[in-house]
């Protein structure tokens, strides 16, 4: 008799559990077969109007070196870079009160000076015709392939000026003007060491994001965290009045990277961009989009060339830390 009461009983609470479940399971349904009463959303965005975004890129970056650089014109796609030969300096004297002989003497020239030639990075756009024509509203679909085409070969440019085997500055450093990290991450005392290579007007530091961050992770650790600057509308870290910039064009290898230390300026004996001026179809100094005509399958092509180079105009224009790490952290008891 017992078990069978228990028996009863708990089928009983499982009933009454089932029941309780399917009441809320068909308070929480909606009714399919109730009467819509009012127009639908579904419906309802047939007639408006999304608000559109053109396309976004994200390897679109702020490309602080081409904006840093001083840019030279330069015709016929050729820049000679005269210097005077080493030991080559002039003989002077402080004369005194008497009428002693003054010295005679000159400026030797490097008798064959470097010519930079300048490269081109291009691409031609294919468009099909029935493209533009029929989806070009709100954007216009050549514009915007134009406009993203472009950006990626500014990109490219970037890196070019940094890595490029010929011209670019991590190929265009001086044995005398490379240093190494005194214990793998970079600290203060490696950035003063950098200061002193390019201590004639040094004008900004060029390193990779990750650098810039295991930087910060060394100052803090040293109690001497950099102050920043605002500069084109942006933050900034320092260090001793320098600023420096982010650019993930420079490579990381086994974790490792470098950090740069530029001057700029033909003025100054720093750091040039070149480019060819009065370019046909000129949209930038150097860039220039020409049309190429529309083949017998109805696509246009358009021709887009950028013409660039980089120049240092004397050795202790730039100089480099060499075997950056990146991946060194720290932690803080406090």
């Amino acid at each position: 008799m017992f078990v069978n009461g228990l028996y009863l009983y708990v089928t009983a609470i499982l009933l009454l559990a089932v029941y309780t479940r399917l009441k809320l399971t068909n308070k929480q349904m909606p009714n399919l077969n109730q009467k819509q009463t009012a127009l639908g959303d579904v419906a309802a965005r047939q007639l408006a109007i999304a608000t559109r975004t053109v396309p976004q890129m994200v390897s679109i970056t702020p490309r602080w070196l081409t904006h840093l650089l001083n840019w030279i014109p330069v015709e016929s796609g050729v820049y000679r870079l005269n210097k005077v030969k080493d030991g080559s300096t002039a003989e002077v004297d402080c004369s005194g009160r008497d009428e002693r002989e003054l010295p005679h003497t000159f400026i030797d020239y490097v008798e064959n000076p470097r010519e930079y030639n300048l490269n081109a990075v291009n691409t031609v756009l294919d468009v099909h015709t029935r493209v533009s024509d029929l989806y070009s509203k709100p954007y216009n679909q050549i514009s915007e392939q134009l406009r993203l085409t472009i950006e990626s070969i500014k990109e490219r440019q970037e890196s070019e000026l940094i890595n490029n085997e010929e011209y670019g500055l991590l190929h265009s450093i001086a044995p005398s003007q490379r240093i190494s990290t005194r214990s793998g991450a970079p600290t203060p005392d490696d950035l003063d060491e950098l200061l002193s290579k390019v201590w004639k007007e040094p004008g900004f530091f060029l390193l990779h994001p990750k650098a810039i961050a295991a930087f910060g992770r060394e100052c803090t650790r040293k109690g001497v965290p950099p102050p920043t600057v605002s500069l084109f509308g942006s933050q900034f870290i320092t260090w001793r009045g320098i600023p420096l910039f982010p650019s993930d064009k420079l490579p990381i290898v086994d974790g490792k990277t470098k950090i740069l230390l530029l001057r700029t300026g033909e003025s100054r004996q720093g750091v040039v961009g070149l480019y060819q001026p009065g370019l046909p179809g000129e949209q930038s100094p150097g860039l220039s989009v020409r049309f190429m005509g529309i083949n017998d399958k109805a696509i246009a092509s358009y021709l887009v060339s950028l013409y660039c180079s980089l120049a240092v105009l004397v050795d202790d224009a730039i100089a480099v830390l060499d075997d950056v790490e990146i991946g060194n952290y720290h932690e803080y008891n406090y």
